[in-house]
Protein backbone atom coordinates (compact mmCIF):
# COMPACT_ATOMS: atom_id res chain seq x y z
CA UNK A 1 0.00 0.00 0.00
CA UNK A 2 2.85 2.61 0.57
CA UNK A 3 4.90 1.31 -2.28
CA UNK A 4 1.56 2.05 -4.57
CA UNK A 5 1.47 5.45 -3.35
CA UNK A 6 4.96 6.28 -3.74
CA UNK A 7 4.74 5.69 -7.35
CA UNK A 8 3.08 8.51 -8.30
CA UNK A 9 4.98 11.19 -5.94
CA UNK A 10 8.39 9.90 -7.58
CA UNK A 11 6.74 10.40 -11.56
CA UNK A 12 5.36 13.78 -10.54
CA UNK A 13 9.00 14.98 -9.47
CA UNK A 14 10.46 13.64 -12.45
CA UNK A 15 8.09 15.59 -14.86
CA UNK A 16 8.69 18.77 -12.14
CA UNK A 17 12.45 18.19 -12.89
CA UNK A 18 12.23 17.69 -16.38
CA UNK A 19 10.67 20.88 -16.56
CA UNK A 20 13.10 22.78 -15.41
CA UNK A 21 16.05 21.77 -17.05
CA UNK A 22 13.71 22.75 -20.29
CA UNK A 23 12.83 26.03 -19.11
CA UNK A 24 16.50 26.51 -17.78
CA UNK A 25 18.57 25.64 -21.39
CA UNK A 26 15.46 27.56 -23.46
CA UNK A 27 16.21 30.72 -20.98
CA UNK A 28 18.63 33.28 -23.59
CA UNK A 29 21.81 34.37 -22.78
CA UNK A 30 21.84 38.21 -21.16
CA UNK A 31 23.40 40.60 -23.45
CA UNK A 32 26.55 42.58 -23.12
CA UNK A 33 24.53 45.38 -21.96
CA UNK A 34 22.66 43.78 -19.93
CA UNK A 35 25.37 42.47 -17.61
CA UNK A 36 25.56 43.07 -14.03
CA UNK A 37 26.18 46.97 -12.98
CA UNK A 38 28.55 45.05 -10.75
CA UNK A 39 31.28 44.64 -13.33
CA UNK A 40 30.93 48.42 -14.54
CA UNK A 41 33.96 49.61 -12.53
CA UNK A 42 35.95 47.28 -14.12
CA UNK A 43 35.18 48.15 -17.33
CA UNK A 44 35.14 51.72 -16.36
CA UNK A 45 38.92 51.52 -15.51
CA UNK A 46 39.79 50.89 -19.15
CA UNK A 47 38.42 53.52 -20.52
CA UNK A 48 41.11 56.43 -21.73
CA UNK A 49 42.59 59.23 -19.47
CA UNK A 50 40.66 62.94 -20.35
CA UNK A 51 42.98 64.97 -21.71
CA UNK A 52 44.31 68.07 -19.52
CA UNK A 53 44.27 72.02 -20.85
CA UNK A 54 46.86 73.36 -22.66
CA UNK A 55 46.57 76.32 -20.18
CA UNK A 56 48.54 77.06 -17.09
CA UNK A 57 49.42 79.97 -15.04
CA UNK A 58 51.18 80.94 -12.16
CA UNK A 59 50.67 83.83 -9.31
CA UNK A 60 53.12 84.59 -6.52
CA UNK A 61 53.28 87.53 -4.07
CA UNK A 62 56.53 88.05 -2.30
CA UNK A 63 58.72 90.80 -0.35
CA UNK A 64 62.15 91.34 -0.57
CA UNK A 65 64.23 92.12 2.79
CA UNK A 66 67.34 93.17 1.62
CA UNK A 67 69.97 93.25 4.46
CA UNK A 68 72.27 95.55 2.65
CA UNK A 69 71.49 98.24 0.66
CA UNK A 70 74.09 100.64 -0.90
CA UNK A 71 74.41 102.83 -3.89
CA UNK A 72 75.05 106.40 -5.26
CA UNK A 73 72.60 108.94 -6.31
CA UNK A 74 73.83 111.61 -8.71
CA UNK A 75 71.94 114.87 -9.90
CA UNK A 76 72.57 117.78 -11.69
CA UNK A 77 70.97 121.19 -10.96
CA UNK A 78 72.21 122.62 -14.53
CA UNK A 79 75.37 123.94 -13.82
CA UNK A 80 76.91 121.21 -11.50
CA UNK A 81 76.04 117.81 -9.91
CA UNK A 82 75.99 116.29 -6.44
CA UNK A 83 76.49 112.94 -5.57
CA UNK A 84 75.08 111.34 -2.09
CA UNK A 85 75.98 107.66 -1.89
CA UNK A 86 73.89 105.61 0.81
CA UNK A 87 75.04 102.42 2.83
CA UNK A 88 71.98 100.92 4.80
CA UNK A 89 70.62 97.94 6.91
CA UNK A 90 67.49 95.90 6.73
CA UNK A 91 66.47 98.11 10.05
CA UNK A 92 67.12 101.28 8.13
CA UNK A 93 65.32 100.46 5.36
CA UNK A 94 61.90 99.13 6.82
CA UNK A 95 61.95 102.43 9.45
CA UNK A 96 61.88 104.50 6.03
CA UNK A 97 59.62 102.53 3.72
CA UNK A 98 56.65 103.87 2.51
CA UNK A 99 55.48 101.48 0.11
CA UNK A 100 56.43 98.47 -1.57
CA UNK A 101 54.35 96.42 -3.91
CA UNK A 102 55.76 92.98 -5.75
CA UNK A 103 54.26 90.50 -7.62
CA UNK A 104 55.00 87.76 -10.08
CA UNK A 105 52.68 85.87 -12.53
CA UNK A 106 53.46 83.79 -15.44
CA UNK A 107 50.35 82.22 -18.19
CA UNK A 108 51.53 79.55 -20.96
CA UNK A 109 49.97 77.38 -23.68
CA UNK A 110 51.68 73.99 -24.03
CA UNK A 111 55.10 75.40 -23.68
CA UNK A 112 55.05 78.79 -24.83
CA UNK A 113 53.97 81.39 -22.32
CA UNK A 114 53.96 84.95 -21.12
CA UNK A 115 55.62 86.06 -17.70
CA UNK A 116 55.26 89.58 -15.84
CA UNK A 117 57.71 90.87 -12.94
CA UNK A 118 55.88 93.93 -10.91
CA UNK A 119 58.44 95.66 -8.15
CA UNK A 120 57.56 99.21 -6.50
CA UNK A 121 59.12 100.78 -3.69
CA UNK A 122 59.47 104.31 -2.01
CA UNK A 123 61.51 105.02 0.82
CA UNK A 124 61.35 108.18 3.00
CA UNK A 125 64.22 110.25 3.40
CA UNK A 126 66.88 108.66 5.23
CA UNK A 127 70.72 109.92 6.18
CA UNK A 128 73.56 109.26 3.46
CA UNK A 129 76.79 111.20 3.11
CA UNK A 130 78.03 113.43 0.21
CA UNK A 131 80.25 112.08 -2.58
CA UNK A 132 83.78 113.79 -4.08
CA UNK A 133 81.77 115.02 -6.89
CA UNK A 134 79.81 117.51 -4.70
CA UNK A 135 81.34 120.89 -3.83
CA UNK A 136 80.32 120.48 -0.26
CA UNK A 137 80.99 118.14 1.83
CA UNK A 138 78.31 117.10 5.20
CA UNK A 139 75.44 114.34 5.03
CA UNK A 140 71.86 114.18 2.75
CA UNK A 141 68.69 112.89 2.77
CA UNK A 142 67.39 111.21 -0.56
CA UNK A 143 63.57 110.30 -1.15
CA UNK A 144 63.49 107.57 -3.42
CA UNK A 145 60.59 106.31 -5.54
CA UNK A 146 61.83 102.75 -7.90
CA UNK A 147 59.50 100.82 -10.04
CA UNK A 148 60.60 98.05 -11.77
CA UNK A 149 58.26 96.28 -14.42
CA UNK A 150 59.53 92.92 -16.64
CA UNK A 151 57.57 91.88 -19.19
CA UNK A 152 58.83 88.35 -21.56
CA UNK A 153 58.29 85.80 -23.81
CA UNK A 154 59.02 82.55 -22.22
CA UNK A 155 59.67 78.71 -23.56
CA UNK A 156 59.54 75.69 -21.20
CA UNK A 157 61.54 72.58 -21.30
CA UNK A 158 60.74 69.87 -18.94
CA UNK A 159 57.54 69.39 -16.88
CA UNK A 160 54.71 71.73 -16.08
CA UNK A 161 55.27 74.33 -12.84
CA UNK A 162 53.27 72.24 -9.87
CA UNK A 163 53.66 72.90 -6.27
CA UNK A 164 53.70 68.93 -5.81
CA UNK A 165 55.92 66.58 -8.19
CA UNK A 166 58.11 63.35 -8.81
CA UNK A 167 61.38 63.55 -7.17
CA UNK A 168 63.92 64.49 -10.12
CA UNK A 169 61.00 66.36 -12.57
CA UNK A 170 62.22 69.72 -13.34
CA UNK A 171 61.42 72.63 -15.41
CA UNK A 172 64.01 74.96 -17.39
CA UNK A 173 62.21 78.33 -18.60
CA UNK A 174 64.54 80.89 -20.51
CA UNK A 175 62.77 84.23 -21.34
CA UNK A 176 63.43 87.61 -23.23
CA UNK A 177 62.07 90.55 -23.23
CA UNK A 178 61.54 94.16 -21.65
CA UNK A 179 62.43 95.82 -18.33
CA UNK A 180 61.08 99.16 -17.44
CA UNK A 181 62.48 101.49 -14.84
CA UNK A 182 60.58 104.24 -13.14
CA UNK A 183 63.28 106.50 -11.07
CA UNK A 184 62.44 109.06 -9.08
CA UNK A 185 65.01 110.62 -6.45
CA UNK A 186 65.11 114.15 -5.06
CA UNK A 187 68.52 114.45 -2.91
CA UNK A 188 68.76 117.82 -0.29
CA UNK A 189 71.88 118.06 1.74
CA UNK A 190 73.43 119.71 5.34
CA UNK A 191 76.72 121.08 3.52
CA UNK A 192 79.79 122.90 4.97
CA UNK A 193 81.25 125.38 2.79
CA UNK A 194 84.00 128.23 3.03
CA UNK A 195 84.12 129.24 6.53
CA UNK A 196 82.85 126.88 8.17
CA UNK A 197 79.13 127.93 7.25
CA UNK A 198 76.00 125.28 7.77
CA UNK A 199 73.15 125.27 6.06
CA UNK A 200 70.39 122.98 4.18
CA UNK A 201 69.35 123.25 1.31
CA UNK A 202 67.70 121.23 -2.16
CA UNK A 203 70.82 120.11 -4.72
CA UNK A 204 68.30 118.48 -7.01
CA UNK A 205 66.79 115.76 -8.30
CA UNK A 206 66.75 112.83 -10.94
CA UNK A 207 63.75 111.78 -12.62
CA UNK A 208 63.53 109.17 -15.71
CA UNK A 209 61.60 106.55 -17.15
CA UNK A 210 63.42 104.28 -19.13
CA UNK A 211 63.18 100.63 -21.01
CA UNK A 212 65.76 97.80 -20.80
CA UNK A 213 66.44 94.73 -22.89
CA UNK A 214 65.83 91.62 -20.91
CA UNK A 215 67.67 88.18 -20.99
CA UNK A 216 66.88 85.22 -18.18
CA UNK A 217 66.03 82.01 -17.12
CA UNK A 218 64.54 80.24 -14.44
CA UNK A 219 64.66 76.43 -13.58
CA UNK A 220 63.29 74.41 -10.62
CA UNK A 221 63.85 70.55 -9.62
CA UNK A 222 62.21 68.56 -7.03
CA UNK A 223 63.98 66.55 -4.48
CA UNK A 224 60.90 65.44 -3.07
CA UNK A 225 56.89 65.47 -3.88
CA UNK A 226 56.80 68.91 -1.88
CA UNK A 227 59.96 70.32 -1.50
CA UNK A 228 61.55 71.83 -4.59
CA UNK A 229 64.91 73.88 -5.17
CA UNK A 230 64.91 76.60 -7.90
CA UNK A 231 66.96 79.83 -9.37
CA UNK A 232 66.41 82.69 -11.73
CA UNK A 233 69.10 84.70 -12.80
CA UNK A 234 68.65 87.65 -15.11
CA UNK A 235 70.24 90.33 -17.01
CA UNK A 236 69.36 93.80 -18.72
CA UNK A 237 70.19 96.75 -20.23
CA UNK A 238 73.53 96.36 -22.06
CA UNK A 239 74.31 99.99 -21.84
CA UNK A 240 71.33 101.19 -24.68
CA UNK A 241 70.08 103.95 -22.73
CA UNK A 242 72.73 105.86 -21.32
CA UNK A 243 76.40 105.51 -20.68
CA UNK A 244 76.08 103.44 -17.72
CA UNK A 245 73.33 101.16 -18.45
CA UNK A 246 72.29 97.66 -16.61
CA UNK A 247 70.57 95.80 -14.24
CA UNK A 248 70.45 92.39 -13.03
CA UNK A 249 69.22 89.76 -10.91
CA UNK A 250 70.22 86.33 -9.14
CA UNK A 251 68.42 83.96 -7.03
CA UNK A 252 67.73 80.61 -5.41
CA UNK A 253 65.95 79.25 -2.57
CA UNK A 254 63.28 76.43 -1.87
CA UNK A 255 60.12 75.89 -2.25
CA UNK A 256 57.45 73.62 -0.02
CA UNK A 257 53.82 72.99 -0.92
CA UNK A 258 51.62 74.29 1.74
CA UNK A 259 48.37 72.45 -0.53
CA UNK A 260 48.22 70.98 -3.83
CA UNK A 261 48.29 73.91 -5.50
CA UNK A 262 50.05 76.77 -3.38
CA UNK A 263 54.02 77.27 -2.48
CA UNK A 264 55.99 78.54 0.44
CA UNK A 265 58.91 79.96 -0.99
CA UNK A 266 62.08 81.07 0.70
CA UNK A 267 65.31 82.52 -1.42
CA UNK A 268 68.63 84.49 -1.54
CA UNK A 269 68.69 87.42 -4.24
CA UNK A 270 71.09 90.03 -5.18
CA UNK A 271 69.49 92.44 -7.78
CA UNK A 272 72.01 95.77 -8.60
CA UNK A 273 70.83 98.37 -10.94
CA UNK A 274 73.51 101.13 -12.97
CA UNK A 275 72.69 104.40 -14.59
CA UNK A 276 73.76 107.43 -15.58
CA UNK A 277 73.10 109.30 -18.42
CA UNK A 278 76.35 110.37 -19.97
CA UNK A 279 75.04 114.34 -20.20
CA UNK A 280 77.58 117.35 -18.77
CA UNK A 281 76.99 117.82 -15.80
CA UNK A 282 75.80 114.03 -15.55
CA UNK A 283 72.37 112.63 -13.32
CA UNK A 284 72.24 108.92 -12.64
CA UNK A 285 71.71 106.13 -10.44
CA UNK A 286 73.20 102.78 -8.72
CA UNK A 287 71.60 100.38 -6.12
CA UNK A 288 72.66 97.46 -4.97
CA UNK A 289 70.42 95.13 -2.74
CA UNK A 290 71.05 91.25 -1.05
CA UNK A 291 68.87 90.03 1.14
CA UNK A 292 65.62 87.26 1.76
CA UNK A 293 62.92 86.85 -0.05
CA UNK A 294 59.89 85.58 0.84
CA UNK A 295 56.69 84.67 -1.52
CA UNK A 296 53.74 82.38 -1.54
CA UNK A 297 52.73 81.11 -5.06
CA UNK A 298 49.64 79.94 -6.49
CA UNK A 299 49.51 77.27 -9.34
CA UNK A 300 46.50 77.47 -11.58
Amino acid sequence: MHRAKAIPILIGLTLTGGLTSELRAQQPEPAPGDRPTEESPAASTNQPAQPTSPWAGTIELYGFAPISTTGTTTVSNGTRNFSAETDLNLNEVLSKLKWATSLRGSIEKDRLGLLVDLDYVKLGQYESTTGRRGIFTGSADVTATQGIYDLALRYRFGDREAAVGKPGQFSLIPYAGIRIIDAQLDVGAQIQGSGGRVSFQRQGNFGRTWVQPLLGTQATIFMSPRLRAFARADIGGFGLSGSEDLSGNAQVGLGYAVGNNTDLNISWRYAGINYNTGDIPDSGYSSYRNGFEIGLKFFF
